[in-house]
Parts: structure tokens; C-alpha cells; sequence
């Protein structure tokens, strides 16, 4: 899977798989074959954190 640069596109397309397909980041993240820390940094950019409870970045 190829992730959007931008950290919008990217925080939407994340939180809407991780709603609607994932239980969690790191399922999220082992499906697709992508580095959760990375992720993690790139929106932390835009000040999205990851809350594990509501499954989605806040």
C-alpha cells in the first residue's frame, strides 16, 4: 500500500481503515506492511496522537 505525503490525506485514509477494517494501528499496520513509528511521526506533525481505546488519531 502506498500512503498519501500529505498528512491530511494521510491521517483520513488511516482513521477510515481503522474504522471500518482494523482493529487496531498495529493490525493496521502488519496487513499492510508499514512502519507504525513512522505513521506515528508523520501525524504527530499535524498533532494527531493515537488513542488505542477509540482506535483512531485524535
Amino acid at each position: 500500500m502506498t500512503l498519501p505525503k500529505d498528512p491530511v490525506m494521510l491521517l483520513s485514509l488511516i482513521n477510515t481503515k481503522l474504522r471500518d477494517y482494523n482493529s487496531s494501528l498495529d493490525d493496521f499496520c502488519k496487513e499492510n506492511n508499514l512502519n507504525e513509528d513512522e505513521i506515528k511521526k508523520k501525524l504527530e506533525m499535524i498533532d494527531y496522537h493515537y488513542d488505542e481505546f477509540k482506535n483512531k488519531f485524535v
